[in-house]
């Protein structure tokens, strides 16, 4: 709010006598507001300043902050020695004066190694989670070799949970995203397979590549982003609530009951999702080469167990289990590595999906290198 010294009229901003300054007027944020108000008034208190003028406030009719701190600059940020105010006047400038504010920080030095330093890190931190996952999956085995000895005290309440969740409640998405996938493969290979007369080689096409690559990929990609995020998200408020270093207390082993359940029920889930997803897309492809080919959904369904081995399905099952594991094992990894606040439960969630995605693909990766190598 803009301090009132004075009752005086509005009088020009300056008047000179002699080697006395006098200032008079409005000092208010409104009256500097006027374009070019600010520079012009500026440059008449420096050349006084320069001058050693005296300075006399009296005739000021409003001074705020805002134009206080323009005076104050003129005077080189520090009270002058010859100045006559008022007691109002004086209180604002030496509030001015207690509180200068910090010295600016010197500007950093760009650093030429700097991206070596960041590529460095980054190598150590995924080293770094690189055995914390190892020993998480040690871990595991020790863990499910003590369940298989002792069934009768499994965790299979919270193993069934978690099929429900990560499975169950899965179909909807994995079947509406396989079906649209379908339709769009066999829509944009129609178009192609129709300008060589090669129609009837759409079943194979179709079938090779959802059942052996898009299916499971496009499967894990969806419960990494679905199921991955909700389990670290689920773990890490645990954290937060300080429920997990309860479980220490009470002697509640993580692996056994937070882990476990997870891993095995992904690696359930999984494969059961990838055959669901591999039927959905084919049934979309199957209406989409109908509409565009005219190819009939009987002899669609008559060709597709000589397009598709065997050895894919199990190929496919194969990757199922295994990405179902690698995204479970991250996303319980990253869970556990959440500090008590809300900021690292966001961060954690993220790293989490990500990493599990970037996961499935290098591991499809070196499935595909394996498998190929191998003649299947």
């Amino acid at each position: 709010m803009p301090h009132s010294v004075s009752s005086a009229p509005a009088a020009a901003p300056f008047r000179h006598e002699g080697d006395v300054c006098h200032m008079a007027g409005d000092w208010s944020v409104l009256a500097l507001a006027e374009p070019g108000e600010v520079e012009r008034r500026r440059q008449v208190l420096s050349r006084a300043a320069r001058n050693g003028a005296r300075w006399d406030l009296h005739g000021i009719g409003r001074l705020d902050t805002i134009g206080a701190l323009l005076i104050w600059q003129a005077w080189g940020e520090k009270l002058p020695e010859r100045v006559r105010w008022s007691p109002g006047q004086q209180d604002v400038f030496n509030a001015l004066a207690m509180n200068k504010g910090g010295t600016p920080a010197a500007a950093p030095t760009a650093d030429p190694w700097a991206w070596l330093r960041a590529v460095g890190g980054a190598v150590f931190k995924a080293a770094e989670n690189g055995r914390a996952l190892l020993t998480m999956l040690g871990q595991l085995v020790l863990d499910l070799g003590a369940m298989l000895r002792r069934p009768r005290l499994g965790p299979w309440r919270e193993i069934s949970a978690q099929v429900y969740r990560t499975g169950a409640q899965a179909l909807g998405i994995t079947a509406l995203v396989g079906f649209l996938i379908g339709v769009v493969l066999s829509y944009l290979s129609a178009q192609q397979l129709q300008m060589i007369g090669a129609d009837r080689f759409i079943v194979r096409l179709l079938g090779v590549s959802i059942v052996r690559e898009l299916g499971p990929v496009l499967a894990a990609i969806l419960v990494a982003g679905r199921s991955g995020s909700a389990i670290t998200a689920q773990i890490g408020v645990m954290r937060v609530t300080q429920e997990l270093d309860a479980m220490l207390v009470m002697g509640i082993s993580h692996g056994q009951r937070l882990i476990l359940p997870r891993v095995v029920a992904l690696a359930v889930t999984m494969p059961l999702l990838v055959l669901w997803t591999d039927a959905m897309a084919i049934l979309g492809g199957m209406l989409a080469a109908q509409v565009q080919l005219g190819v009939s959904a009987q002899w669609f369904l008559q060709s597709l167990p000589d397009a598709i081995s065997l050895t894919n399905y199990w190929i496919g099952v194969l990757k199922g289990v295994t990405f179902g594991m690698l995204i479970a094992l991250i996303a319980c990894h990253f869970g556990l590595r959440i500090q008590p606040n809300t900021e690292s439960l966001g961060r954690g969630t993220t790293t989490s999906v990500v990493t599990s995605i970037t996961g499935v693909i290098l591991l499809d990766a070196l499935y595909a290198v394996v498998f190929s190598s191998v003649g299947i």
